[in-house]
């Protein structure tokens, strides 16, 4: 029984100090699992609007806002930094996606082509003599050649390297971001291979140039590589390395990051590795021909044609190690499939455009009343910019 001491407080027996302590204990443990509950039920509501949201397909769109545009036919357009570039025989423009200029750059060129690296851009005249430097705010330098441009390419702080020909042979030039010559000679290959095509390194360090020869009665390619680093100065003429391919063209070739490049040929993708003195480090075969090739910084993709006639084409897409991340057919005639600057792979033709996510998802699918340019992703996942013949609209799929 309690007792009551000298400051009028009871006491409580060591029984009833235990059944209070069970009963604190219990009350915490429903808590607890009341608490646990709620969490998990929030999770699993979350991660199933997640799953929802990633594998839903959409055919509409609402309109946020839209801009009406005129442009001659003979306009492209490209997705730089997140906006819009047009360029075409007589000018650039770049705009935002509500098409408010940025800049414009007046020229007169009969075949305008483009290369981006970082902030950096270049527009050059194929077969012409004119280069303009650009970033995403200004005009840096321009550049006249006084041969025949064959290509072009940009790293990231500026520095542009040019492929020119004159009569049966080629040169190299090198020029600064405001178009001032770094060094040019004349570039040929053992036996008498003929430039086709250069790669510039994001630093500028490590160049890359293939090489065709046809004078053995087969083709074979050869890729250089040169290195204007410290590394290249103990080579003859910087070139730290040989890597010869019979039976197979390579007309293209990208520094997907500073320190990988891919070599595209028509039988197989070649990736290149290395800080210095890249090296093969792995291969992706064509198991039949491929009918379009397209990358970005972190992925390849290759199309081949099917023979089912519901589903014409098939697409694979490689990491630059080489594995496989997803492969999918699909049945649309298209003119462009690419890379969008999130990862999804856009395949359009002239009024459809289909979207998938990196996965294989088929994300997207409408066909337009007018001609569409260009896609470019918004800042939310199903926020886009669509360039249309008369329009730029921004729009969110529904």
């Amino acid at each position: 029984m309690a007792g009551k001491n000298k400051k009028g407080f009871h006491t409580v027996e060591d029984a009833d100090m235990e059944e209070y302590r069970q009963k604190l204990r219990e009350h915490r443990r429903r808590v607890w699992r009341r608490t646990f509950i709620i969490v998990l039920v929030i999770v699993l509501i979350v991660a199933g609007l997640g799953l929802y949201m990633a594998f839903r397909h959409y055919e509409d769109y609402d309109i946020l806002s839209s801009v009406e545009r005129s442009d001659t036919e003979a306009t492209h357009f490209a997705e730089f930094h997140g906006g819009i570039l047009k360029y075409s025989n007589d000018g650039a423009f770049y705009t935002d996606t509500s098409n408010e200029l940025i800049w414009n750059q007046t020229y007169e060129m009969s075949n305008p082509k483009t290369d981006t690296c970082g902030d950096y851009l270049t527009i050059y005249d194929k077969g012409g003599t004119r280069i303009y430097i650009l970033t995403r705010t200004q005009l840096m330098g321009s550049i006249e050649t006084t041969m025949e441009i064959e290509q072009v390419c940009v790293a990231s702080q500026g520095t542009v390297a040019v492929l020119m020909k004159k009569d049966a042979s080629a040169y190299l030039a090198l020029y600064d971001r405001e178009g001032n010559n770094l060094a040019e000679g004349e570039i040929h290959g053992e036996n008498g291979g003929y430039p086709i095509a250069i790669a510039l390194s994001h630093d500028a360090v490590k160049l890359a140039v293939s090489m065709i020869d046809i004078h053995s009665g087969s083709v074979k390619t050869t890729i250089a590589f040169y290195n204007y680093g410290s590394v290249g100065q103990n080579e003859i003429d910087n070139c730290v390395g040989v890597n010869t391919y019979d039976d197979m063209v390579i007309p293209e070739m990208e520094f997907m990051t500073n320190d990988r490049m891919a070599a595209f040929g028509d039988s197989r993708v070649i990736i290149f590795e290395g800080a210095q003195k890249p090296q093969e480090v792995a291969e992706i075969p064509f198991e039949k021909e491929a009918k379009s090739i397209f990358y970005n910084e972190k992925y390849i993709g290759v199309v081949n044609s099917n023979e089912d006639e519901a589903v014409t084409h098939h697409v694979s897409v490689y990491d630059t190690e080489g594995g496989l991340i997803m492969e999918k057919d699909f049945g649309l005639e298209y003119t462009q499939i690419e890379f969008l600057s999130n990862n999804e792979i856009c395949i359009r033709n002239e009024n459809t455009c289909d979207i998938y996510t990196i996965r294989g998802v088929y994300k997207f699918h409408h066909e337009f009343d007018q001609q569409l340019y260009q896609v470019i992703p918004g800042g939310i996942g199903l926020n886009y910019t669509f360039v249309l013949k008369d329009a730029t609209e921004k729009v969110r799929l529904k």
